[in-house]
């Protein structure tokens, strides 16, 4: 038992090490934002345009799970009822945890009288950045 918590621990742990040495590319926010703006983009006008494809482009493949297309569906007519049209959004930074970045925006929309804030995660797949998650609240 206590080699296999050591085992799960160094596994964790490379995990959590290797992406972040892989990530080091993107460390100014004029480097963020070049990736992940457009990726976020998708995500929008996926929901705008009720485009499964275009919203779930940049996702990495477990967030394309059996349901996820259904689920986004629901989310897509949900939002337009209650928080309508997106109309804009304003950057306001971004974290580094592990291997993964985590950009931030305040957004609005043309229902709601509150501001939205707008998180997506990416981390390095390859030669490109995926969305590892992506949340309005």
């Amino acid at each position: 038992m206590k080699k296999l918590k050591i085992i799960i621990t160094l596994m964790l742990l490379g995990v959590l090490i290797v992406p972040a040495a892989a990530d080091a590319a993107l460390r100014t926010d004029k480097q963020i934002r070049k990736v992940a703006e457009p990726i976020m983009d998708n995500i929008l006008d996926g929901f705008r345009f009720d485009n499964y494809l275009m919203y779930s482009r940049d996702f990495v493949r477990y967030l394309k799970i059996t349901g996820a297309r259904t689920k986004f569906f629901k989310t897509a007519r949900y939002m337009n009822r209650q928080l309508g049209p997106y109309l804009s959004r304003e950057y306001i930074g971004s974290l580094h945890r592990g291997g993964t970045i985590i950009v931030l925006w305040k957004g609005t929309f043309e229902k709601s009288k509150d501001d939205i804030l707008i998180k997506l995660t990416i981390s390095r797949r390859g030669r490109r950045y995926k969305v590892t998650g992506v949340w309005l609240e």
